[in-house]
C-alpha cells in the first residue's frame, strides 16, 4: 500500500476557505462530525469515501449549503481502529461541540461511532454497516442498501446470476477474515450454499490485519472447489490472490467481498473476480445527467490521489448517498434537530444516486440492492441482475 497519497489527501478538516465568499457570509457553518480510517488496513478504501465526501460538500456550498449556513466537515484519522474511534466521536461531541454527525467507513468503527450517538442522542448516519441486527439504535440509518438479512439475500442473488448463466457450482471452498460484518456474511452465505445443496469443501478463518496468507491458499489449493468465497476487506483479497499465484493455482470461480477495488481490477490475477455492489460508472447506473460533473470530479481527483482505479463505484457511491440521506433529513425538517430528522427519515423516501432509499424496515433498513459485479478487461461491470447489467456483458468463467 503506498502512503503518500493517503497522507497527503489526509485532513482534519474540510476547509471553510474552499467555499465561496458569498457562502461564508451567510452565517456560521453547520459542523458536520465523523473519523475516517485514513491510515492503518482500511486507509485504501477510506480515501476513496473522502473524495466522495469532499465533492459533495463542495457541490452543496455552491448550492447554499443547508438552512442558510455552509457545511464544514470535520474528519478524524481513526487509523483503522474502532476503539480510537469512539474516543475521537467523544471529542467530536464534547470538545468540537458539532451539530450533526457522519458515521465513519467500515462496521467495525460505525458501531463504536453508534454508541457514541447513542449516548448524546444524535442521529447518526453510516455508509458501511455491514451487520443490519446490530444496528439497535433508532437513531441510526444506513445509507449502503443491502437489507435487513444481507446474509441470506446476497448469497442468494450471488448464486441466482451463476444459475441465469447457466453455472450450477457443486463444491465450495469459504475463507474470510474475522472483521465484524465479513464473518457475519461469510457464514450467512455458508448456510445458504448449504441449503442450496453446495458440498463445503473448507471454512477456514484468519485474523484482521494478517498479512500471510501461504498456508490459506494451500488449503484451498488442496480442496481445489468449484467456487471460492472470499470474505475479504481491504487488500486481504489481493494478498490472497497473490498466495495462490506463488502455488501456481488459481480458482476457478472466485468471489471477493469487500476488497479495494482498485487494486483489484488492476491485477491480472483477479480476472472474472466476482464482488457485490450498488453502484458502477457504467450505464445503466450513470444515466442521470445531474451527476455527470460528479462522475468527472471524482475520477480526475482520484486519478490525482494515484489511486489505482479512478471509477466512481460502491464505495464512492454509498458515501455520497449518505451526505445526500443527511441533506434530506436537515431540508425535511428545516432543523438540526436530530430527534426531528429521525422522525422525518423513517417516513419518508430519499432519493440518492444510489436510487431511492427506505428507511422503515427493520433497524430503519429498506431493501437489499446489492447486484453482482465482475472484473472484464481490467473494469468492474455489473453483470447481474440483467436490467443493471453493463450493455452486452454476462458472467464469465
Amino acid at each position: 500500500m503506498q502512503k503518500r497519497p493517503f497522507l497527503k489527501a489526509l485532513g482534519s478538516t474540510m476547509a471553510l476557505a474552499s467555499m465561496p465568499s458569498l457562502v461564508r457570509a451567510q452565517g456560521q457553518p453547520i459542523r458536520v462530525g465523523s473519523t475516517m480510517s485514513m491510515t492503518g488496513p482500511l486507509a485504501a478504501t477510506a480515501i476513496i469515501h473522502k473524495i466522495s465526501a469532499e465533492i459533495f460538500i463542495e457541490n452543496l456550498n455552491k448550492r447554499g449549503g443547508l438552512l442558510g449556513r455552509p457545511i464544514e466537515w470535520i474528519m478524524k484519522d481513526d487509523q483503522s481502529r474502532p476503539d480510537l474511534a469512539r474516543t475521537q466521536y467523544e471529542q467530536l461531541m464534547t470538545v468540537d461541540k458539532v451539530d450533526l454527525l457522519m458515521g465513519p467507513y467500515a462496521t467495525a468503527t460505525s458501531l463504536a461511532a453508534m454508541g457514541v450517538a447513542q449516548r448524546y442522542s444524535k442521529f447518526i448516519i453510516t455508509n458501511s454497516f455491514g451487520i443490519p441486527s446490530l444496528a439497535k439504535y433508532d437513531m441510526h440509518f444506513p445509507a449502503y442498501a443491502m437489507g435487513h438479512e444481507p446474509g441470506t439475500t446476497s448469497p442468494t442473488t450471488l448464486l441466482d446470476a451463476f444459475a441465469a448463466n447457466g453455472q450450477k457450482p457443486q463444491t465450495v471452498a469459504l475463507v474470510t477474515s474475522k472483521f465484524p460484518s465479513v464473518v457475519f456474511m461469510s457464514q450467512g452465505a455458508r448456510e445458504v450454499f448449504k441449503k442450496r445443496g453446495m458440498r463445503e469443501l473448507l471454512w477456514l478463518e484468519w485474523e484482521f490485519g494478517n498479512r500471510d496468507f501461504g498456508s490459506i491458499a494451500s488449503r484451498i489449493k488442496d480442496t481445489n472447489p468449484d467456487f471460492l468465497w472470499v470474505g475479504s476487506i481491504g487488500p486481504e483479497s489481493i494478498q490472497l490472490l497473490e498466495a495462490m499465484a506463488k502455488i501456481d493455482y488459481r480458482p476457478k470461480l472466485h468471489f471477493h467481498l469487500y476488497p479495494t477495488p482498485g487494486p483489484m481490477a488492476q491485477s491480472p490475477l483477479a480476472a472474472n473476480a466476482l464482488s457485490f455492489t450498488t453502484f458502477e460508472q457504467h450505464p445503466p447506473f450513470t444515466s442521470n445527467p445531474a451527476y455527470a460533473d460528479v462522475f468527472k470530479t471524482f475520477n480526475d481527483r482520484a486519478a490525482k490521489a494515484n489511486l489505482p482505479d479512478t471509477a466512481f463505484e460502491l464505495q464512492a457511491a454509498n458515501c455520497y448517498a449518505g451526505w445526500q440521506v443527511l441533506e434530506a433529513g436537515v431540508r425535511g425538517t428545516n432543523s438540526l434537530d436530530d430527534k426531528r430528522i429521525a422522525d422525518w427519515l423513517r417516513k419518508n423516501r430519499v432519493d440518492t444516486i444510489v436510487g431511492r432509499l427506505r428507511f422503515d424496515g427493520p433497524n430503519n433498513y429498506g431493501d437489499d440492492s446489492n447486484r453482482v459485479k465482475q472484473i472484464q478487461n481490467g473494469k468492474w461491470l455489473v453483470v447481474h441482475p440483467r436490467e443493471f447489467a453493463f450493455p452486452g456483458s454476462k458472467l464469465q468463467g
